[in-house]
């Protein structure tokens, strides 16, 4: 990494979230070369150093958003609630046959990422999917976009490769001869295709902007993929140790695909293939057992908790105390500005730490204020494989940093930090955003961009954006009768498993 102007925070108060739980009630913060290098009272300023005098702010680590999809961006506000597999009709139209322009997609990418950093959200793990097929040129609009806001970003290419009746029970049998012949005519790419648009992020994009920006791998979810490709995604994430984004079980129709094109659990089959392990990200986790569970701590495996998103969708309420005792890291995702209408990791954490109040009536077992900022740090850095060197001040980590201001409604009274951080803050507190050691915004203005600018031309795509949902929810209305009773005789079936507010499940 090349050399940079040392930075000091001055008279802070420190909240570490280390293993140790340090806090200081003043302290100041150097940082070298986009590292810390030192916390402590009084420590000597560097000449060239810049100095942030922060008394009266807290520094504490940048929050992680694990699990975010930034091609949904332009679709906040823009639909009502349904189901997943309805949602993504709209979402991810599968009779598609035109993909965006690269402008485009470098806005919508980079609206996300501005909301994130003003609101002290560091990292971003962005599993991005392209409609209807991946490109270089699609990989570089995201890639730069987050590169140009200067967030620390890892991305993966989240591209099913099958036909769309194949991803689903029931729903080949359901569709009309000419819907299906749509489905097998509509575009899509094989593994090698893929295999190869991952070299190219590799090459051009991994490690860039001073290791800012990583390359993470994806199969969407294991029966939207080929074995071939699956399995080819799984030997790149272990050779380079990428971390491997899964959505598995987010919904009760989920549990049918399982059971009818496997004979079997999405975890159990995971395991049986030899894919499941550390490095994988297994995203919302919502309709899995007790088996589930035991493997997914055996193999070490991070569960990427959206309950915003899962709220949003109906998909129901991941079994998170089952999972903390289990031993398994959970991290916290806002998933997609269409299924949650923010990136606002700080109102997903507070909503995991009410929601699973009423999985319980022992009062013991609820979340407390520390595992939600734990969820919303250190289990965002082992989302992204950075653990130890990400959600936590310390010598040696990364130098992700904000300062918020202690003197808002948020911390007034000033009774417990770490309480009012969960479940009274909601990023308006944040005055500056640091990454990798530099100043990206500073009372609310970024460094570099004019955000404001920005936020006209995308107003000016208005007209685009709302020809584009038209197409859409066209095409959805055809399909719409199918997918209907496709979900209707998935959810008639009983599981069992007390996932929804609702008799039975």
């Amino acid at each position: 990494m090349k050399e940079t102007t040392p930075l000091l925070i001055r008279n802070a108060r420190v909240l570490s979230l280390d293993d140790a739980g340090r806090e200081w009630p003043c302290a100041d913060i150097l940082v070298r070369n986009g590292r810390i290098a030192a916390i402590g009272e009084g420590l000597e300023v560097p000449a060239d150093a810049q100095v942030i005098e922060a008394r009266g702010q807290l520094a504490m680590p940048g929050l992680i958003n694990a699990h975010f999809h930034s091609p949904g961006n332009f679709l906040k506000g823009q639909l009502d609630g349904y189901p997943l597999e309805i949602f993504m009709l709209y979402e991810v139209p599968p009779l598609a046959s035109q993909g965006d322009a690269s402008r485009f997609a470098y806005l919508r990418t980079l609206m996300g990422a501005l909301e994130m950093l003003e609101r002290g959200i560091t990292t971003v793990h962005d599993d991005a999917y392209h409609v209807p097929v991946a490109s270089e040129s699609g990989i570089d609009a995201v890639m730069q976009a987050y590169a140009d806001a200067g967030i620390r970003a890892t991305v993966a290419i989240d591209q099913p490769n099958i036909v769309e009746y194949d991803k689903y029970p029931y729903l080949k049998d359901l569709l009309p001869a000419d819907m299906r012949d749509e489905m097998e005519r509509a575009p899509r790419q094989d593994a090698r295709e893929l295999l190869d648009l991952y070299g190219y992020l590799l090459r051009r994009w991994h490690g860039a902007e001073q290791g800012r920006l990583a390359a993470a791998v994806s199969c969407s979810a294991p029966q939207r993929v080929s074995d071939d490709y699956f399995h080819g995604l799984s030997a790149l994430s272990r050779e380079h140790d990428l971390p491997f984004n899964i959505h598995v079980l987010e919904t009760k129709l989920q549990m049918a695909t399982g059971e009818e094109r496997f004979g079997k659990s999405l975890v159990r089959h995971l395991r049986d293939m030899g894919i499941l392990d550390a490095r994988n990200q297994i995203i919302h986790a919502i309709w899995i057992d007790d088996e589930d569970i035991r493997l997914l701590a055996e193999e070490d495996a991070v569960v990427a908790h959206n309950p915003v998103c899962n709220l949003r969708l109906g998909s129901g309420v991941m079994p998170f105390r089952a999972l903390r005792d289990a031993g398994v890291t959970v991290a916290i995702g806002t998933d997609e500005l269409c299924t949650d209408d923010t990136a606002n990791v700080w109102a997903a954490g507070k909503m995991a730490g009410l929601i699973h109040n009423l999985s319980t009536p022992d009062y013991e077992r609820w979340p407390q204020a520390n595992e939600i900022l734990q969820a919303m740090t250190r289990g965002g850095a082992r989302s992204v494989q950075r653990q130890g060197e990400l959600g936590e001040l310390k010598v040696g980590a990364l130098a992700d940093i904000i300062l918020m201001d202690l003197d808002t409604w948020a911390f007034t009274p000033f009774n417990d930090l770490h309480r009012q951080l969960v479940y009274s803050e909601d990023g308006s507190s944040v005055r500056t955003t640091i990454v990798n050691g530099e100043v990206v915004t500073a009372q609310g203005r970024h460094r570099s961009l004019d955000v404001s600018a920005i936020r006209a031309e995308i107003r000016e795509l208005s007209v685009a954006i709302q020809a584009q949902l038209a197409d859409s929810h066209a095409a959805a209305r055809r399909l719409l009768p199918y997918y209907r009773t496709m979900y209707d005789r998935a959810h008639a079936i009983q599981r069992g498993l007390p996932r929804r507010l609702v008799a039975g499940d």
